[in-house]
């Protein structure tokens, strides 16, 4: 069945990770394959090659194909007249260099042509076969950011690279400490590797892994940038931060129109949170004897295009597929679930608590800081908060136990690497999916359950707009309030002075800024810390959330918040 198809009301478990180039016993990735076997029975000892090869490579990877003889005796030469779309009207244009620190800049990478040589045919043809010759050029052009260099990242970085992208920037401002070493293959295992930078330690071993993609690090960190440097990239990951930075990073990424990723492990749970904005992607199927029509098929997903050919006997359908997003703070707070989902019982009891439970985390990191519960007081606070969240979702409050609490507490700041590698892997898989368009993407928040082996899928959205029109028409994402984006905020770092916009000449048609970025020329670590302190405390802030979630729903019964774990377990590395 066609994962595009499904309800999008069903828990649905994430996409399927498709393979990645081989990996030889040392780690990196194969080379080499034998030039005298035939990947598709032909007998004559060449690739058959896709209709739209020939627009696809260079000028010398053609020449020496072309001279081999035995080419010619393809019959698939005689077909080779489609030409590939052009990646540039899907890949966003790399930036320039951005000021990012206090006297110094740092280049961001440029995309090379979006050519396929020969070598890199041989290369890659297996991943070739899976999503076609046009994805692959487009995955070699891709510019991709990623953001803490923890196990998470590992994983992703290793799934990235293999698969062949064009440039990855690793952006991490911290030191190694010995935590790094447990689940972090990438950190040499040097004794003076301490307190080295954690980005600059683990690119060595990347650019060994494949040195066709490029490898640059920006060892200063995420709080320093401005708006401007994250549109040097055509997809932005963050990992493993605060739910605040998450938010700010996110309305950075909406304001240049790029893809967002947003992941966390936390013990045996993990996220991941996909902002596409507005994406299409194109299925290729048989024609059934139904004809697809452009129109709605969820509240998010919408079919744009229909166009049909003939291959031989067979009629091919391609559906073009547009599916829209909502940002990280409405997703990770005020978005709730499908109607599909509160209309049923059976559905709601289905819904796995782990969701209210990182709710409940993030609240209690923006509540505390950014720290993680660990203290008796911190449990009870957050067993409060859990049942709030578990509430305001509509779930039934007895799937919400004690021991699922415990279980989750349980080494919920420790990096387990199986987790890590699971997340990881869809992750970046859902990145290849993106950058080829020929897949349904996450929509748009994936839960993963260590305990019962399980990541689900959830879009998470509030009533009203989603997609482009979160940022129009006085839609703030954030729930803070506007203010105007003027060409000179391209240079500021994230802690802005709006003092400084009066002398600044703004477009006609400006953008709205959510007023969660930093102001008043705070820097993202200032404004953090302000936002800290104007917090309420934690009885206060549990009775607003309970009058709250009472004035959007309220309950047929008073029910009791779960009861907090009493030892909740170790919070450190096993």
């Amino acid at each position: 069945m066609d994962p595009s198809n499904q309800d999008q009301g069903h828990p649905q478990a994430a996409p399927q990770a498709q393979h990645l180039p081989d990996v030889s016993s040392t780690g990196t990735a194969m080379s080499h394959i034998d030039a005298n076997v035939d990947i598709n029975g032909n007998g004559n000892g060449m690739p058959q090659l896709p209709e739209h090869l020939l627009n696809s490579m260079n000028p010398e990877a053609l020449a020496s194909i072309m001279a081999d003889p035995s080419l010619m005796a393809d019959p698939s030469m005689m077909a080779m007249q489609m030409p590939m779309a052009d990646p540039s009207s899907f890949m966003m244009q790399p930036g320039m260099g951005m000021p990012n620190g206090q006297n110094h800049t740092f280049d961001l990478p440029v995309a090379p042509p979006a050519t396929v040589s020969a070598d890199e045919i041989a290369l890659y043809d297996r991943q070739i076969r899976l999503w076609g010759m046009a994805a692959q050029a487009k995955i070699q052009s891709a510019n991709i950011l990623l953001i803490t260099i923890k196990a998470l990242a590992n994983e992703i970085a290793k799934n990235l690279v293999l698969a062949g992208i064009g440039s990855l920037t690793l952006l991490d401002g911290a030191a190694i400490t010995e935590a790094d070493r447990g689940a972090q293959f990438f950190i040499p295992e040097d004794e003076d590797i301490i307190g080295q930078n954690r980005a600059q330690a683990a690119s060595a071993a990347l650019h060994k892994l494949n040195p066709r993609v490029r490898i640059h690090v920006d060892t200063e960190g995420v709080k320093t940038k401005g708006p401007s440097y994250f549109a040097g990239f055509d997809i932005v990951i963050a990992t493993d931060l605060d739910p605040e930075s998450f938010n700010i990073i996110n309305t950075a990424t909406r304001l240049n129109c790029k893809a967002f990723y947003a992941a966390g492990c936390h013990g045996l749970y993990g996220f991941i949170f996909s902002d596409l904005i507005e994406h299409d992607y194109v299925i290729q199927r048989d024609l059934g004897n139904v004809p697809t029509t452009p129109g709605p098929e969820t509240r998010t997903r919408t079919i744009v295009d229909v166009q049909t050919r003939k291959e031989g006997p067979k009629t091919i359908e391609s559906v073009t597929k547009r599916e829209l997003y909502s940002t990280w703070f409405l997703a990770s707070d005020v978005g709730g679930l499908p109607q599909d989902y509160t209309s049923s019982r059976r559905r709601l009891k289905s819904v796995t608590p782990a969701l209210s439970c990182l709710r409940a985390l993030w609240e209690f990191m923006q509540l505390q800081s950014g720290r993680s519960p660990i203290t008796r007081d911190d449990l009870k606070m957050f067993t409060q908060i859990a049942t709030l969240k578990h509430k305001a979702l509509g779930l039934p409050s007895e799937t919400l136990r004690p021991e699922f609490l415990r279980s989750f507490l349980q080494n919920l700041v420790s990096e387990i690497a199986p987790v890590a590698a699971i997340i990881g892997g869809q992750l970046a898989q859902d990145v290849i999916n993106v950058l080829g368009q020929t897949q349904q993407p996450i929509q748009n928040m994936v839960v993963f359950d260590g305990n019962s082996m399980e990541g689900l899928m959830y879009p998470l959205h509030p009533e009203g707009s989603l997609g482009a029109g979160l940022l129009t028409d006085h839609q703030v994402p954030n729930g803070g309030g506007p203010m105007m984006l003027g060409p000179g905020m391209d240079a500021l770092p994230m802690g802005i002075d709006p003092t400084a916009m009066g002398a600044i000449p703004h477009h006609n048609n400006p953008i709205m800024i959510p007023g969660g970025l930093p102001q008043n020329g705070m820097s993202m670590q200032d404004a953090s810390m302000a936002n800290s302190s104007q917090q309420f405390n934690p009885a206060q802030a549990a009775q607003q959330d309970s009058q709250q979630v009472s004035q959007q729903q309220a309950p047929a019964t008073t029910e009791q918040p779960a009861q907090a774990p009493e030892n909740p377990g170790s919070s450190t590395a096993n």
